[in-house]
């Protein structure tokens, strides 16, 4: 009977030891059946997940717009007064609604695609309609000068400006700014140029790209990452490094990320690739998600980031590279004065802001996220911002320009750029992702202590019952 019992608890420890072993089996086991699910699900392929959420995004994108009222807009014109300037918004448009298109797979495991622009205005998420009018820039004639500096062609714009009643500032609606109107300046000039202009002028009907990303599928750790931008590798813009073309395109990273890891981005409305850092964890709809963060030193001086020297391309604004904030990015728009920053001037030197009133930056409000789930590199929440501003200056040749006394940079709008995983998408990727790996983690824990509690458990019985045998 005594070696029954004892027979029987050392079968029990036996059991509860092997329930451990197994327990801790499971943990590279399961790592492996992990990485072998995400390695075929994050391939850009027909019939995978990624490839669902790649042809259309998963989530509706929205591009929220912030508009500067000019609060003084006659002592701007007539004393060369500083800007004072009062944000509207904002008006919301839904965007990235459409498939890409002309998506075709390559025997190199990269697949090319473009991606439609277009923009259907939300008025339930808006202030106000899109006929809605504010007082900024005239973009035609602040643009004239930088883009044409002999001072005889100076001379004939001041007269096409005069005749057609244009000043330095005008009167516009949300539509025309956005997306273009005829301006009656331009109209009156007598060489070929486009008579039409706006911030995003032409934007509906015209196509991003090409681009050609990497599909994964020999190498999942170059999934989504650029190959090429319209069949280069660089953009011809800036100079060394600062000319390639970086990262993914932001909507996805390759797979298993670590907070350590720099994740770069190429953003075909800046010009450039940029890059996010780790910033903190986040849940969204049950899902753990790493938050990363454009930094401080992606619009730093040469002077604190030295890597972005090549990023400045003229030395009397940026007071011989030594300011901070600001993107010179005329060379990608035909020469007009276009300036990226971000909203509020954040992270700008004074040199930058102290040339306007009513700006008030803030890191939480206007600092650029990507919120990545980090087993399949899927970014599930995201707020793109920027500001987009012209270079305005002195142009003694043009009435319109005579009062300024210095050259600085005026903002006319920024935006927000958001995404978030809907409820449907959330419930799907929970299902088939988290849950999977949450039951797995679930499963070792619970076999690793189940088996540990019964191996002691046993053991001590075990050999109390030996001791008091002993002792008899």
């Amino acid at each position: 009977m005594i070696c029954s019992r004892n027979c029987g608890l050392l079968t029990g420890a036996i059991i509860g030891g092997v329930l451990a072993v197994f327990g801790g089996v499971l943990i590279p086991l399961g790592d492996y059946l992990v990485d072998r699910t995400i390695r075929k699900e994050d391939v850009i392929e027909n019939g995978t997940i990624a490839y669902e959420n790649w042809v259309v995004p998963g989530s509706p994108v929205y591009r929220q717009f912030w508009f500067y009222d000019v609060q003084n807009p006659e002592e701007v014109m007539n004393n060369g007064s500083r800007p004072i300037l009062k944000q509207i918004g904002p008006y919301t448009y839904r965007m990235r609604y459409l498939p890409k298109e002309n998506i075709t797979q390559h025997p190199d495991y990269t697949v090319s695609y473009m991606l439609p622009n277009v923009a259907r205005f939300e008025p339930d998420m808006s202030v106000g309609s899109e006929n809605d009018t504010f007082t900024c820039i005239n973009l035609a004639v602040v643009a004239a000068p930088a883009m044409y500096q002999n001072s005889f062609v100076q001379i004939l714009l001041n007269t096409w400006i005069k005749s057609s009643n244009s000043l330095m500032l005008q009167t516009r609606s949300v539509k025309e700014i956005l997306w273009g109107y005829e301006d009656p300046f331009l109209k009156k000039v007598l060489f070929p140029v486009e008579r039409k202009i706006g911030v995003f002028y032409p934007y509906n009907g015209t196509s991003d790209g090409l681009y050609r990303v990497f599909n994964g599928k020999d190498d999942i750790s170059k999934t989504a990452i650029i190959q090429s931008y319209k069949n280069k590798s660089t953009l011809s813009i800036w100079a060394g490094q600062c000319d390639m073309v970086n990262g993914t395109d932001g909507a996805s990273f390759p797979p298993f990320v670590k907070k350590d890891r720099i994740l770069r981005f190429f953003s075909s409305d800046i010009c450039r690739s940029i890059y996010g850092i780790f910033d903190s964890e986040q849940i969204v709809k049950e899902i753990p998600l790493y938050r990363f963060t454009v930094p401080h030193g992606a619009f730093a001086s040469p002077l604190e980031t030295p890597e972005n020297k090549c990023f400045c391309t003229e030395t009397v604004l940026s007071k011989n590279c030594t300011a901070s904030g600001a993107l010179d990015i005329s060379a990608c728009k035909e020469g007009k004065p276009v300036y990226i920053t971000l909203p509020h001037f954040l992270y700008a030197s004074e040199d930058v802001t102290e040339n306007i009133e009513g700006l008030s930056a803030n890191k939480d409000e206007h600092e650029t996220f990507l919120d990545v789930e980090p087993t399949t590199g899927f970014t599930l929440r995201f707020a793109k911002k920027l500001q987009i501003n012209l270079l305005v200056k002195p142009a003694p040749k043009i009435e319109a320009l005579s009062k300024l006394t210095k050259s600085y940079i005026f903002p006319v709008l920024w935006l927000n750029e958001t995404a978030v995983i809907d409820d449907e998408k959330a419930a799907m990727f929970r299902s088939k992702v988290i849950s999977s790996i949450k039951l797995l983690h679930l499963l070792q824990v619970v076999l690793i202590i189940a088996g540990c509690v019964m191996f002691l458990a046993f053991a001590i019985s075990y050999c109390i019952c030996k001791s008091n045998k002993l002792s008899e």
